[in-house]
């Protein structure tokens, strides 16, 4: 174990993450390498009273770890092990590995895989809690669909530090602190250690029949569409088209049910709107199915498509797929994961808000979008508004299988907005608190669950969601992120963390 101090040089690295409007204050900084570790950490703090956060890829939206109420900051990127362990016939993930990483040593070592997030550093302990989910969700579901247990450090009432394990068997007794970290959210109810992983309907005990395979190769297909070309009409043509579509093709019988795309919705500054689509290439017709889908949600607009020749989102410049590409599956992931100039830039600052919709925004949430997005009073090309292709296998499950309550969803909206100095945070905060509480304005400023949308990714924390003068929904955000499921979490809560020593800002509240 490292013990890091305010005076050590390596302090101010250890304290900021992904978004640099965050940095602790913790008196100490521990990098653990194991699970005996975090628990000698874990008493200690808790003997000594003192608030505990744990980071790993560092990608937290809000201010959760880096927290100045945070004492004791567990840093947990050397615990990055990937292997199998034949006792479970499950492959073990430690929770301070990125997601690059532990799809690389999966698919390498075993040719199997998780159907987690796009970007490469973000870390798999929070990103797993949260139900991660990615660009092979529509074909696999989301990551905690093949999550078959996790290995955490409780306190429990008397400040005694304990390492459970909980797995999805009916007859485990901890299987509620399993179904917890199926969508409940990290910080929560421990620090978890280890994720195992099996696939639902895994068979025998050789390692490549326990979790999913990915595609072999994939298509890839990255186009723009000029914002020059757009006027109103025409891009709310584009958003209700992309809704339209996803409205009828994401249940299994959909011949295009694992295609998935994003619509890159960026400020009219930027110049273009980007779409990045991916297919299985074993899907019969696949690449003539990208086309089509292409051609159904522009062709109405009137606008044509080019190369995507500047980066739009967090996304970078991918030209040469303007024709769809086949691709091996791990070389698109690295592609689409390193391809990002946000994820390079460690010293941007960023605010995020999110939807899942049951429905397409209506003309006029479209005309909002538009609005704001081609605003002359605020300026920032990496501004935007991202739509991602969700439902298919997701919605196979059913909703109180695992802590992730939106099962019939079709996509996902990401409200993002990057900058670089502290001078440009109420511009930037400004502009997303708006076009968010327009789009939603119906509803009280918030997608409440009801037959259009579905509440909000806990995994896009959102600090105004606790707000009643920006949340005037009337619904109350742990309905937000996790619908009737909350009783149960806090139930979990109870048991598990009884002394509160795990929280935060949106943390689950014991009962």
């Amino acid at each position: 174990m490292t013990t890091i101090l305010p005076g050590d040089a390596r302090y101010q690295e250890m304290t900021v993450g992904h978004n640099t409007r965050w940095v602790g204050t913790p008196d100490t900084v521990k990098v653990v390498h194991d699970t005996a570790q975090v628990a000698a950490v874990v008493q200690e703090a808790v003997a000594a009273g003192k608030r505990i956060a744990v980071r790993g890829g560092g990608h937290c939206y809000a201010d959760f770890v880096f927290n100045p109420g945070v004492k004791t900051l567990i840093d947990m990127t050397q615990m990055d092990e990937v292997y199998y362990d034949s006792s479970h016939n499950a492959f073990v993930v430690e929770a301070g590995a990125t997601l690059l990483h532990a799809y690389q040593a999966l698919y390498k070592g075993w040719g199997v895989a998780l159907p987690g997030g796009l970007c490469y550093s973000v870390g798999i302990g929070g990103h797993i809690a949260g139900g991660g989910f990615g660009l092979l969700s529509r074909q696999y579901g989301i990551t905690v669909d093949h999550l078959y247990a996790v290995e955490i450090v409780i306190v429990e009432a008397d400040g005694t530090v304990r390492i459970k394990k909980a797995t999805r068997e009916a007859t485990d007794p901890h299987r509620d602190l399993w179904w917890a970290h199926t969508g409940g959210g990290g910080g929560n109810f421990g620090v978890v250690t280890r994720y195992f992983f099996r696939s639902p309907g895994a068979f025998g005990s050789t390692p490549a029949n326990q979790l999913m395979s990915p595609p072999k190769d994939v298509y890839l297909s990255a186009v723009s569409l000029p914002w020059a070309d757009f006027d109103k009409d025409k891009f709310i043509s584009l958003v209700r088209h992309y809704g339209d579509w996803h409205e009828r093709n994401s249940t299994l019988d959909s011949p295009a049910s694992a295609l998935t795309s994003l619509l890159v919705m960026n400020h009219r500054s930027n110049g273009n709107i980007g779409i990045i689509t991916q297919l299985d290439a074993s899907v019969p017709n696949a690449r003539q199915l990208i086309e089509d889908y292409l051609v159904e949600i522009t062709s109405p607009t009137g606008v044509e498509t080019a190369p995507l020749a500047e980066a739009v989102g967090e996304q970078g410049p991918l030209p040469e797929f303007f024709t769809p590409r086949k691709l091996p599956w791990l070389t698109s992931v690295r592609l689409l994961g390193t391809n990002n100039p946000a994820l390079t830039n460690p010293t941007l600052r960023s605010a995020n808000k999110s939807a899942y919709h049951r429905k397409g925004f209506t003309a006029a949430q479209a005309g909002s979008l538009y609005n704001h997005l081609t605003r002359t009073d605020f300026s920032n090309p990496v501004a935007n508004v991202m739509l991602f292709g969700y439902g298919s296998k997701v919605n196979t499950v059913h909703a109180d299988d695992t802590a992730s309550a939106q099962r019939d969803s079709v996509f996902k909206a990401l409200y993002a907005t990057q900058w670089s100095t502290a001078a440009d945070d109420a511009e930037n905060t400004g502009w997303l608190r708006e076009v968010y509480t327009e789009v939603y304005s119906t509803s009280g400023g918030y997608p409440v669950p009801n037959a259009a949308t579905d509440g909000c990714y806990v995994n896009y924390p959102d600090a105004d969601i606790t707000d009643p003068a920006q949340n005037t929904s009337g619904v109350a955000w742990t309905t937000l992120y996790y619908k009737d499921h909350y009783p149960r979490l806090q139930q979990v809560k109870k048991r598990y963390d009884p002394m509160n020593v795990f929280r935060h800002a949106q943390s689950i509240a014991l009962p």
